[in-house]
């Protein structure tokens, strides 16, 4: 598919890192506007408590109030699985619409059964405002954007492309981050080096932001850097590594791994949009399933 690219506008970009969970949530503005958008806000929680407060989202809506911009959109690039999504919080405070890529569908499925959760968990992705496809389009202000559908990760994987920068979820790191596993229900080892194939394929010059980082060696956490960077230095795809090479390792890899810490009450609250489930007499209530992941 042609994208259609539009590297001379440059968005402004505000990061805010989640030390918790090492996620790095968005502020993207439309330089010709006050129009903004978050991207992959976080919600925190204290699992040995069940207790969950809004400490980073709270500098997010603090942040965009002081500025004075007007929140449009409330991005998911997936269905996290470490950590919780702040989407709902965020836009009961300042507005804006929730989207997310429209595979959301298979993830409510699979984890619906997962979690047996009843018929009045919706399984259509109405929990969202709006469900993005493959070279699907929408607006910031006057700024254009368009998306790729990126799985491998997880099947409802999306990279926003917004002038010349893309978000691009959990489908890459930094080159010495390399990229995410694919084991986990719906992954795909094969799916993700094909779609990390499309990201390198944009502009070189693209910048390229990251959700998560870890500091690999002890170095300080960092979340942008470009594809041409990638392409040539990343520790898993870069180098012109081959298909079968990428999903070897990342098979094996991948069987090393843990769940991540937050996977069980992340997946639950994600896949209704950030909304924390209810008991049948409406209070805020998660579920532990045995031995099914």
């Amino acid at each position: 598919m042609n994208y259609p690219l539009h590297m001379d506008i440059h968005p402004e970009v505000t990061a805010f890192f989640d030390a918790g969970t090492n996620t790095i949530s968005y502020v993207v503005r439309d330089p010709g506007s006050t129009a903004c958008a978050v991207i992959d806000s976080v919600m925190d929680i204290d699992m040995a408590a069940g207790r969950i407060t809004h400490d980073g989202a709270d500098r997010m809506i603090g942040f965009i109030e002081a500025q004075g911009y007007d929140l449009e959109w409330l991005i998911e690039t997936h269905v996290h699985a470490d950590h919780l999504s702040a989407a709902p919080y965020i836009q009961e405070k300042l507005g804006g619409k929730i989207g997310i890529g429209e595979k959301i569908l298979l993830v409510q499925d699979t984890f619906g059964k997962i979690f047996n959760e009843g018929t009045e968990f919706q399984r259509d992705g109405s929990q969202f405002d709006r469900l993005f496809t493959d070279g699907d389009s929408y607006t910031i202000g006057g700024m254009p954007i368009f998306t790729i559908y990126t799985p491998g990760h997880t099947p409802a994987c999306m990279t926003h492309v917004i002038g010349d920068a893309a978000f691009v979820g959990d489908t890459l790191f930094m080159p010495d981050g390399g990229s995410a596993r694919a084991d986990f229900p719906g992954g795909d080892a094969g799916q993700l080096y094909d779609s990390i194939q499309k990201i390198l394929a944009l502009p070189e010059e693209m910048r390229l932001f990251m959700c998560h980082d870890y500091g690999p060696n002890g170095r300080d956490i960092q979340w942008e850097t470009t594809v041409g960077a990638e392409k040539r230095d990343n520790i898993h795809v870069g180098g012109g590594k081959t298909r079968e090479e990428f999903v070897r390792f990342r098979t094996e890899r991948d069987a090393t791994l843990s769940m991540p810490r937050l996977i069980l009450p992340s997946l639950q609250v994600n896949m209704r949009a950030g909304e924390v489930p209810r008991d049948k007499d409406g209070r805020p209530m998660l579920k532990l399933p045995i031995n099914s992941l």
